[in-house]
């Protein structure tokens, strides 16, 4: 762990300062894991610590990933301290600077024990464990994907009540089938306790749907992937997010789970505003190709690729940094849209946005510092430096 001072100063670069506002060769002042200042005036930091930037970097707000399993041979589901601290201190290698735990489909008790572990963690001094992204187990058996289908369940209110009990209320999103029976039912009673409904997993029609935003729906899970495909008889999940102007959506743009050419056209219906880059990362991300594990499966790393063995695609090792790298190289795409999709997208939609996703006074010195090509240089959570 390095740190500095409880001042000092990043002074140089490009500062995104929010979703409209930038300012070249300015300088942040961070106290106490705080932004204080945001300024062109620096002859008074001369005396302080002061870490330069060269005059093509990019400043941003850390990265929030709001959809990951696992890292660096760890996975939440593996019920451990010692595993959420290794992922925590992982990911600020690639600029992640917050997140949300996610879990897979599994056994009751398994997935009570992740929760309980997670719920009670005393957040450390890596990336901010905001809370939990529980990814099943109420979902389409016909869509799974990489959720092991003996343990997929029906909608059950009583169950979700005992599961956000025991994670200390810290399930912030649920992503769910709201077609299968029970499951609008569910969607509702979730949405009704500020807990983000998000439809994935799921063959759910267009009326489906539009009743599923009636419920309370805001949110979808890795577009495109694990849900019902547009048609032109039925708009299918794909369509109706398109057409749902109030949903946001989460897209893993690794090049495998989708292609460029469908992630240019996300962004020319949704635009910045309404996507969020996540990794789905599974614990197989930032070591060798191989085998590894999801969910009690086997998983084969091959070509960048995490796939169970008959070919599912089973999360991804996708970094956040490689998908900015990756968004920038799409038509029209600018900074400004990238701190919306990496940062305050997510943290609108965790109801944080007042202290996460901008570089404004009084926000958390959660920091990305990038080269212009998109690579990690720094990395600053909650004013502590964990990646150079």
């Amino acid at each position: 762990m390095s740190l500095y001072k409880d001042t000092f100063y990043i002074k140089g670069g490009t500062i995104y300062i929010d979703e409209h506002t930038k300012m070249k060769n300015g300088a942040l002042k961070i106290q106490n894991g705080k932004i204080t200042e945001v300024s062109r005036d620096i002859g008074a930091f001369l005396t302080d610590d002061v870490i330069e930037l060269e005059q093509n970097d990019i400043v941003l707000p850390g990265f929030i990933d709001i959809h990951i399993h696992g890292a660096f041979g760890a996975d939440f589901m593996d019920g451990t301290e010692k595993a959420v601290e290794q992922i925590v201190n992982a990911l600020p290698k690639e600029g992640t600077t917050s997140f949300l735990a996610t879990t897979i489909t599994s056994d009751t008790e398994h997935t009570a024990r992740a929760l309980e572990i997670l719920g009670k963690y005393d957040d450390g001094n890596g990336a901010e464990l905001l809370g939990i992204h529980l990814e099943g187990p109420f979902i389409s058996k016909r869509y799974a994907g990489a959720q092991p289908v003996q343990h997929i369940k029906k909608p059950n209110i009583e169950l979700f009540k005992k599961w956000q009990s025991i994670s200390e209320n810290n399930i912030k999103i649920v992503t769910l089938a709201p077609e299968v029976p029970g499951g609008q039912e569910l969607l509702n009673f979730i949405t009704s306790t500020g807990v983000i409904g998000s439809i994935g997993h799921s063959a759910a029609s267009h009326p489906d749907f539009k009743e599923a935003v009636d419920n309370g729906l805001k949110h979808a899970t890795h577009f495109f992937n694990g849900m019902k495909p547009m048609h032109h008889r039925d708009p299918g999940v794909v369509g109706s997010v398109f057409l749902e102007r109030s949903v946001k959506t989460e897209v893993i743009f690794d090049r495998v789970h989708a292609i460029p050419e469908m992630v240019q056209l996300c962004y020319d219906i949704l635009g910045s505003t309404r996507l969020i880059l996540i990794t789905d990362a599974m614990r197989g991300k930032g070591l060798t190709p191989g085998e590894y594990t999801l969910g009690g499966q086997k998983v084969t790393i091959k070509n960048s690729e995490a796939r169970l063995e008959d070919g599912t695609l089973a999360g991804s090792v996708l970094t956040m940094d490689q998908a900015v790298r990756n968004m920038l190289k799409l038509n029209g795409v600018t900074w400004f849209d990238i701190l919306r999709m990496t940062s305050l997208n997510a943290a609108e939609s965790l109801g944080i946005s007042n202290r996460k996703g901008r570089l404004k006074p009084g926000y958390d010195a959660d920091i990305t510092v990038l080269t212009s090509l998109g690579e990690v240089k720094y990395t600053f959570c909650r004013g502590q430096r964990k990646a150079d």
